[in-house]
């Protein structure tokens, strides 16, 4: 028998471990049926803390295996880590909701795990197949969640559309790696790369066309302008966890995998991509700080809120080097924690038992919720980039990687677009503070809930003082990538 017959399974073995669990946890709640749903909410809540464990533990530099399919290494274990940890803090904020509205069923859970295998699969692809295969595991599943309460209409339209748009995005993700193939006669990202060493960045049209249409597909995974339509309609129509859930870990394993395909294979290319990015980045981070302005339903506001922050991470890919890839995933780490807190006052919102989700009900919350008033108002400030909080930190890393490439039209842009968004930011302060007071909301909130507010909170407003880990194991993961 030859090694090929036995691939290395170290490298991939949280993504085994998740796949083994998921079909096991499958198999027990199809035969307990009832009462199943908080068994293996909390079994799969444990898994994705295992996973995390197996993830450090198996780290081991870079590594290629299943025939140059896969890869592990530094870059892809960053991303994974803030992929595992999105879909954990998710999973525990579903709980309450889910036994609120009654929904709290046994699939929500596997379908959460099986997305966060795609995920993790995506952001460790070595060529344009596994990449397909493992965006695709985390489609459907996502398609499957935002339709999750079938007796919601919104709901289940939320999954229409995210369906039939994430079907065309997927066509169009397809066509463009047919035509990669059909120029270059290979699917492999080492022996792209290699090839477009050689060419010296001169390539055929064809080939430029199939970067495009590649770049179509996954601009709408990241919901970047002009891909974003589907946003604001799924975030509004699709149960809150879910749209927590859709606002963090889908968004970092796009933009994580967004980066391995244009920086890896595509790296030499750089001039040949690099006006695509800047106009994707300059079209979001506007329309998420004008089209924002006017909403007045929070998960709307939030949508484009994460069109205008994608916009922001996109300035760091258009720059196309090292200091760039750092400064994206220190971005992705602190946008995981403002979402992840955000949303968390959004669930908390809750008036006899029923959601609001309007900013007009947070009127009068700094006096009836003091502390949950603080704790968002941390989260609003934060988004806003307002020093010292982590949120301006993450701008700050973008904006300097594109002076220093001297992209300096973008990065001005880039200030004026962050200036106007935070209208809408301090605008739910405003409400909070000094609107009239409505009634108020239900309390008190969860355990679980008041952790992750404590957590996130504590992570925003104590950046400055210690940023070392993030930034020290972005730039390693941002070395492992160019080093590969």
């Amino acid at each position: 028998m030859t090694s090929a017959e036995f691939p290395n399974l170290v490298p991939a073995m949280p993504e085994l471990f998740i796949a083994c669990v998921a079909m096991v946890l499958l198999v027990l709640g199809v035969f307990q049926k009832e009462g199943a749903g908080k068994t293996i909410a909390f079994l799969s809540t444990i898994t994705l803390a295992l996973a995390m464990l197996i993830l450090v533990a198996f780290s081991q530099g870079t590594v290629t295996t299943f025939n140059g399919l896969f890869i592990a290494d530094q870059y892809s274990a960053f991303a994974k880590f803030l992929i595992l940890l999105g879909s954990l803090l998710t999973l525990v904020m579903s709980q309450s909701y889910l036994k609120r509205v009654d929904s709290n069923k046994f699939e929500y859970s596997i379908l959460i795990l099986l997305s966060t295998l795609g995920m993790m699969m995506m952001v460790s692809a070595n060529d344009l197949l596994s990449l397909y295969v493992g965006l695709e595991l985390q489609s459907l599943s996502l398609y499957i969640l935002a339709a999750f309460r079938r007796d919601d209409l919104k709901s289940s339209e939320a999954g229409v559309k995210y369906f039939v748009l994430g079907a065309l995005a997927s066509g169009m993700l397809l066509y463009g790696s047919s035509m990669i193939y059909g120029f270059t006669g290979t699917t492999n990202f080492d022996a792209l790369a290699q090839q477009f060493q050689n060419a010296d960045g001169h390539v055929s049209v064809g080939l430029v066309v199939g970067i495009v249409f590649m770049l179509a597909g996954l601009a709408f995974k990241i919901s970047a302008v002009p891909f974003h339509m589907w946003t604001p309609d799924v975030y509004e129509g699709a149960p809150t966890p879910v749209t927590a859930y859709f606002a963090v870990a889908p968004k970092i394993a796009a933009v994580a995998l967004l980066m391995r395909v244009m920086i890896g294979p595509f790296g030499e290319l750089v001039s040949q991509w690099q006006q695509i990015i800047v106009f994707i980045s300059i079209g979001s981070m506007l329309l998420g700080a004008f089209a924002a302005i006017a909403q007045t339903n929070i998960k709307r506001m939030m949508a484009y809120s994460s069109i205008g922050h994608i916009g922001f991470a996109l300035i760091g890919i258009a720059v196309g080097n090292q200091a760039g890839v750092q400064a994206v995933l220190v971005y992705l780490a602190i946008y995981l924690f403002m979402n992840v807190g955000t949303f968390a006052c959004i669930l908390c919102m809750t008036r006899n038992g029923e959601s609001v989700e309007n900013i007009s009900d947070l009127a009068g919350l700094g006096k009836s919720n003091p502390a949950m008033a603080a704790v968002l108002a941390i989260f609003m400030f934060s988004m806003a980039g307002i020093p010292p909080l982590a949120g301006f930190f993450g701008k700050l890393y973008v904006f300097l990687a594109a002076i220093e490439a001297g992209m300096f039209t973008l990065a001005i842009i880039g200030v004026l677009a962050s200036v106007v968004g935070a209208f809408y930011y301090i605008r739910i302060i405003k409400v909070m503070y000094f609107d009239e007071s409505t009634e108020a909301f239900d309390a008190p909130i969860g355990k679980d809930m008041v952790a992750i507010l404590a957590g996130t909170g504590f992570v925003i407003l104590m950046f400055f003082a210690y940023p070392a880990p993030i930034l020290d194991s972005a730039g390693a993961a941002a070395a492992s990538l160019f080093a590969g």
